[in-house]
């Protein structure tokens, strides 16, 4: 089941900082899947085939945040954040 969350209902303290905001709530299944909802897909521009990265944070030794980043996104900020240090050390 997928809840679309309402802009106007009620205000988001990350939203206002400019960082994130709740698209939608999606539920896990009894087969822990979950399906993006189209409206984030398409925003996204994630289509069938696309490779994502899961990237989760850590606090106090449990999960609480859980990112997805495209394959191909993350590996263009690590070869950006990465290329100077290693022509430095080459």
């Amino acid at each position: 089941m997928v809840q679309k969350m309402e802009d106007d209902s009620h205000p988001d303290t990350f939203d206002k900082m400019g960082c994130c905001k709740v698209e939608s709530i999606v539920s896990v299944d009894n087969r822990g899947q979950m399906v993006l909802p189209k409206e984030i897909r398409e925003k996204a521009q994630i289509h069938a085939g696309d490779k994502l990265a899961i990237v989760s944070w850590e606090k106090n030794g449990e999960i609480c945040c859980i990112s997805l980043i495209k394959v191909d996104d993350l590996t263009t900020m690590v070869k950006d954040l990465l290329g100077p240090v290693v022509k430095e050390i080459l």
